[in-house]
């Protein structure tokens, strides 16, 4: 599968990444969108990362701009800093895709690139850069990873977790002491769990039953309030409860989200229906991808510029429009990009002050459930196909996935086919955009419901795209 732009930027095989491709994208970008004169690099832990990483600083340096080298940081850790800065930044990661892949997100000085921002650096690729009579310089940013775990220990304060015993599942996260130094300052205990020093791909959206496994394993092992991680390049968290089960990011973002006071909320079709049944926000609904919720922010805040505006996704991340008062008078700066620190502490911080574990404030939400997994290694092309006849109406597939769904009481075509049945149930059916893997999720009122109409898609699409 050729590089190409899916929802969260650049992605493609190491193999077809190629340094003339690299410096393409990287030309075509500092052309086509404002850096304010300098542009922050970081990478993730994957071997291929460093490589390309080299190959994207040689190539501002050569456009005549200052190159500021993050290093291995978070991918929220190095927006945070260009963005503070005035400066722009392209991350080296392939977030949670296997090892064999990678690519690059950009960053302008306001924030992740815009789907209009991403057509013209394609429109530009063929175009010839700009050499520099003068080369830029290449300078480093020590202070881009203390900066971000400053931002929260500054304002949830050094009792905000006081008493809590956290794991840390360490694997090659980004944030694998980045988590250890922020849950510290604010007075957990934290428990280092399976650091890896070879790449693997988490997504934190899909969970593996093993993984699953050792996650309780190590909650019930190590007597732990909770465990903590996140994706590759840590912009996606992985939170459990105290039996080591997963909290989902639709659960950790209207948590998040009520905890920072926010009175409109938006997420894509991919997030359950939780959020609408909480009755505290104004929900906007939006294709999947972290820059379809900053648009849909954003043109909430034009609508009114005193809304308090957050958004999440069911991966987990969260993006915070607005400067939230924190419990306890600290405050947070916005920052509309998408991060996994704050939906890992604010849930926490939230079970804390009311006094009751994490699963119980949990359990105390309206009951909808979403199970969710991929399958992956599939044809594009196919799934494209398959997806079109049953959004033409192949009914069939449903009445067989279910007879007790019921008739369609609603469809959904912002992304992908998302289907509501008389049950109250709902499927959700989509091809990834920017990875060779086909998406299901499945809502419904109880996990054990959710989960068994999730494994009987699976197992249908699979049999459709074999």
């Amino acid at each position: 599968m050729a590089p190409k732009f899916g929802t969260s930027g650049l992605r493609g095989l190491v193999t077809d990444l190629t340094p003339d491709l690299i410096a393409a994208h990287v030309r075509a970008f500092l052309v086509a969108c404002p850096t304010g004169g300098a542009v922050h690099v970081g990478r993730d832990l994957r071997a291929s990362s460093p490589g390309i990483a080299d190959g994207v600083i040689a190539t501002i340096c050569a456009a005549g701009l200052d190159a500021v080298d993050a290093g291995p940081v978070p991918t929220p850790a190095l927006a945070l800093a260009a963005m503070q800065a005035g400066h722009a930044a392209v991350m080296v990661t392939g977030s949670h895709i296997p090892a064999d892949r990678n690519g690059l997100k950009f960053y302008v000085p306001s924030g992740e690139i815009t789907k209009t921002d991403e057509a013209r650096i394609i429109a530009g690729l063929e175009a010839p850069g700009v050499v520099a009579a003068r080369p830029g310089v290449l300078r480093p940013d020590p202070g881009c990873a203390q900066a971000y775990v400053a931002r929260y220990a500054a304002a949830f304060g050094p009792a905000a977790l006081a008493g809590l015993r956290i794991g840390v599942y360490e694997h090659s996260s980004l944030a694998r002491d980045i988590l250890h130094a922020v849950l510290r300052a604010l007075g957990a205990q934290t428990v280092a769990l399976a650091r890896s020093d070879v790449f693997i791909p988490v997504d934190t959206e899909a969970v593996d039953p093993a993984t699953r496994v050792r996650l309780a394993g190590w909650a019930a092992a190590h007597g732990l309030d909770a465990v903590v991680s996140t994706d590759g390049d840590a912009d996606r968290p992985m939170l459990t409860d105290h039996h080591g089960a997963l909290v989902p990011g639709d659960v950790t973002g209207p948590l998040t989200a009520r905890l920072l006071g926010a009175n409109r909320i938006a997420t894509p079709v991919s997030s359950n229906t939780l959020v609408e049944a909480m009755g505290d926000f104004t929900v906007d609904r939006t294709r999947i991808g972290s820059p379809y919720v900053i648009a849909a922010m954003a043109a909430a805040l034009a609508a009114d510029p005193a809304a308090r505006v957050a958004g999440y996704e069911a991966n987990g991340g969260f993006l915070l429009g607005f400067a939230a008062q924190v419990p306890g008078g600290g405050r947070l700066a916005p920052l509309m990009t998408r991060d996994s620190l704050l939906p890992i502490v604010a849930p926490l911080v939230a079970a804390r002050a009311a006094g009751v574990r994490l699963a119980a404030l949990a359990a105390a939400l309206p009951a909808r459930f979403t199970a969710t997994d991929r399958i992956e290694q599939i044809d594009p092309a196919r799934a494209a196909r398959f997806l079109a006849g049953l959004t033409a109406g192949d009914a069939g597939f449903f009445a067989a996935l279910d007879p007790d769904l019921g008739p369609q009481t609603g469809v959904d075509l912002t992304d992908g086919l998302r289907l509501r049945f008389a049950s109250g149930d709902v499927v959700h059916l989509r091809p990834s955009g920017n990875a060779p893997e086909f998406r299901c999720y499945a809502e419904s009122a109880t996990p054990a419901r959710a989960q068994a109409l999730l494994a009987r898609a699976l197992a249908m699409v699979a049999r459709a795209l074999a």
